[in-house]
């Protein structure tokens, strides 16, 4: 499927919720619905220097903008695939003498965009961008407090010729934006880099067991002559089979909080209510509350969830401040006291679990990680969709802390199974599913080794593990 091409979706009227899209034809698991290119994006003002603008990608060394010195690329060809798109910025920040925040850099990019090419920027877009949502009128006294301070921003950074635009024009940009909004990530997935605006994207309606997902597909930036590099842009996948059709829906919220939860999140960031079959019957939520199979008495469970609510603050404390002993030391102590009492589908042991073994695995010890991500990935499978991309990259980061921990036979089928749902979510080409089949290459020849000489593969193993190389693997990972 070429970027843009919609042929498998259009637009129509979905009652309460609005416009939306539905399947023009039956779709299978892992089809990608279509491809859409951006729109405009801008890269976080905390990461500019540390992510190409043009394809969102984490680099070291990157080469920086001489002119304005503020934009950063990968190297020429990304700075010259990227500069039609870069150039009135440029001249806007030279003029300002400093980059004003990514809300307003986003703004004046998208206005750009609309005068450059009108609000529709191809024969596939479906609205034009002015005509999408901004619920201005919804905001509160708080938002609209900082919208009035980023459209003075805006107003002093602004440069087109001698057009100029109402505060109400302006407003109604970024209303569009952070109701429409769309979060990049960077080639691995793993970090948010920045933020984008997707027309098409935006009349896929929400709901809390989707359909779809959507990912970021960096594009291919290899090529030597700008003209050749594919797009960064978003790809609606299938995550179950969608008859014709039946509306396509996407999750704007991570479905690992209670319906209620949900609901608010959804209210106050979306503005409407969720009236989803999830949230309707409140499924699962008794799984994300559930004490242990150990029947513990209900007060046993109050003190726990009490002390594990409050245990979780001080953990993010510390790892804010990036003091991991104690963020081990507080990780454990909630372990110990959620034993037998919360469940591993226990929204609280889950987090715990996933935290304790991202930092034990960065601390290299493995052995005890293995342990917190096999409970953390069971919990998973129990309440997220069979081919949800969280679900997929957790398994994937068991499999890997399985296979540093010298577990090569755990972490082999752990990273099978993730690449079975990356396949379905990221598909073949992302960076992201490329990486997890070299993985999975790497373990299936440590596999036969260890299955012909155990002690000949450990020795291979702690070789590996005392180089330099390995530090920078595990790190990456």
């Amino acid at each position: 499927m070429t970027v843009g091409n919609m042929e498998s979706a259009q637009l129509f009227d979905a009652g309460k919720k609005g416009r939306g899209l539905r399947a023009t034809k039956e779709l299978s698991v892992g089809d990608v619905v279509f491809a859409e290119p951006s729109f405009s994006a801008v890269v976080f003002d905390s990461l500019s220097t540390q992510v190409c603008h043009s394809c969102f990608r984490r680099q070291a060394n990157l080469h920086r903008c001489a002119q304005c010195k503020f934009a950063h690329y990968c190297d020429r060809t990304c700075q010259t695939a990227c500069w039609d798109e870069h150039k009135q910025e440029c001249g806007a920040i030279r003029k300002v003498g400093r980059a004003p925040s990514e809300s307003v850099r986003l703004a004046a990019r998208v206005l750009w965009r609309i005068h450059k090419d009108t609000g529709i920027a191809s024969d596939s877009q479906l609205v034009s961008v002015d005509q999408l949502e901004d619920h201005v009128s919804d905001l509160s006294e708080e938002d609209l407090k900082q919208m009035k301070t980023n459209v003075q921003s805006f107003q002093e950074y602004w440069s087109y010729g001698r057009k100029k635009h109402s505060a109400e024009e302006i407003s109604h940009i970024f209303g569009i934006i952070k109701c429409n909004g769309f979060t990049l990530s960077d080639q691995r997935g793993l970090q948010a880099v920045g933020v984008g605006l997707f027309p098409n994207l935006c009349l896929v309606n929400h709901d809390c067991w989707p359909n779809c997902t959507v990912i970021l597909n960096n594009g291919n930036q290899s090529a030597l002559s700008s003209a050749l590099h594919s797009q960064r842009r978003i790809e609606l996948r299938a995550v179950e089979k969608i008859p014709e059709g039946q509306e396509l829906t996407v999750s704007y919220v991570d479905f690992l909080n209670l319906s209620a939860d949900r609901q608010k999140k959804l209210k106050e960031n979306f503005f409407f209510e969720c009236s989803c079959e999830h949230c309707s019957k409140h499924t699962k939520d008794d799984l994300m509350m559930a004490p242990a199979d150990s029947k513990p008495s209900a007060d046993k469970v109050k003190e726990v969830t009490a002390f594990s609510k409050d245990s979780l603050e001080k953990i993010e404390g510390a790892r804010v401040n990036m003091d991991y002993h104690e963020v081990v030391k507080l990780c454990r102590e909630c372990v110990e006291k959620q034993k037998d009492v919360l469940a591993d589908t226990h929204l609280y042991t889950l987090r715990v679990l996933s935290t304790a073994s991202e930092v034990l695995s960065y601390q290299q010890q493995f052995s005890e990680a293995a342990v917190l991500a096999r409970r953390m990935v069971e919990g998973y499978m129990k309440l997220f969709h069979p081919y949800n991309a969280q679900l997929g990259m957790a398994i994937m980061k068991a499999g890997v802390t399985h296979w540093h921990a010298g577990q090569i036979e755990e972490g082999h089928s752990l990273l099978c199974q993730a690449f079975g749902i990356l396949m379905v979510t990221h598909g073949p080409n992302h960076a992201i599913t490329q990486d997890l089949e070299l993985m999975r290459e790497q373990t299936e020849v440590e596999l036969k080794m260890f299955r012909q000489s155990k002690d000949r593969y450990h020795s291979m193993r702690e070789a590996a593990l005392k180089s330099p190389a390995a530090d920078e693997k595990v790190k990456g990972v």
